[in-house]
């Protein structure tokens, strides 16, 4: 808690006092309050408490200690990409995915003062969502581990021509004026969440669409990752994400993480994972879930 700015302190005190009066309707997210995370964790669940984490792996550890029953995390972006470390993050926190929710984004620039700017605090994420915004106009990009944070740190930096890119809830909870609004370089901008918990303790929802992520690691040998993945083009399964990531410092094969539709229990969801488990060297899946957005 002593890692966010001084003026988000006592606010994240009072929301983390409050998720522990009701662990069991408490969601945990990263970032200061008036985070992207925070706004998706009121959309998502509008009747739970949100608990805010200066990290990634402080809100999982929320999930995993008992102090929150669910975990929204942002894992990518339609415009940038995969959001960094979760790739690991989230194999290594042993918890289920149970949820997607998706958010489309809408960047303000946010500062104290009235110009002109030369540097842009956020995190690499949102910069990198506003990157052309920011070089036109001869702003120069600082990361920081969040935007709410931000937008704190710069709600108490004296600094002139500092400013803040995050959301305008952040900029109403630190007190920052709204500079401009939709800085961000593509319209379509939306980040993709995954609500965690520590097991699914309830029935799957009778949905028509559920979507299953799960990882893998394939045998070395030539045409090993084909031959996994033909028993998804053979049974009809829809495969939306295909990732491969580099593990214990071997270049020698990869782990891949994907979502397809559908769930085990399903006779050509089983069928295909059970070619995938014959040619790899093993399968664990993170979770079935219902799915938010169709991928059709």
């Amino acid at each position: 808690m002593q890692s966010y700015p001084e003026i988000a302190r006592q606010m994240v005190e009072d929301m983390a006092r409050i998720a522990s009066a009701e662990p069991e309707r408490s969601i945990a997210y990263q970032g200061a309050p008036g985070a992207y995370s925070h706004i998706a964790a009121r959309a998502f669940a509008p009747d739970w408490h949100p608990l805010p984490c200066f990290s990634f792996q402080d809100a999982m550890d929320a999930v995993k200690d008992g102090r929150a029953a669910r975990a929204i995390i942002p894992i990518e972006n339609s415009q940038h990409g995969r959001v960094a470390d979760i790739h690991f993050l989230l194999p290594e926190s042993g918890l289920t995915i149970v949820a997607e929710y998706f958010l489309p984004v809408r960047h303000c620039l946010l500062a104290r003062d009235d110009g002109p700017y030369h540097s842009a605090v956020s995190h690499p994420q949102a910069l990198g969502q506003t990157r052309h915004y920011l070089r036109a106009r001869g702003i120069e990009p600082v990361n920081y581990p969040d935007t709410a944070g931000a937008a704190a740190f710069v709600a108490e930096s004296s600094e002139p021509g500092l400013c803040a890119v995050a959301s305008r809830l952040a900029g109403d909870v630190f007190g920052l004026k709204v500079v401009d609004e939709g800085i961000e370089d593509a319209a379509h901008n939306m980040t993709r969440f995954v609500v965690l918990a520590a097991h699914r303790d309830d029935p799957m929802p009778d949905v028509a669409k559920v979507m299953t992520t799960f990882i893998f690691e394939v045998k070395n040998i030539p045409a090993a990752l084909f031959m996994a993945l033909s028993g998804f083009a053979t049974n009809g399964i829809n495969m939306t994400k295909l990732e491969s990531y580099i593990r214990d410092g071997s270049f020698a094969a990869a782990e891949f993480y994907a979502d397809i539709e559908g769930m085990p229990g399903q006779p050509a969801v089983d069928r295909a994972l059970e070619v995938l488990g014959y040619h790899s060297k093993w399968v664990r899946i993170l979770g079935s879930y219902p799915q938010a957005m169709s991928r059709e």
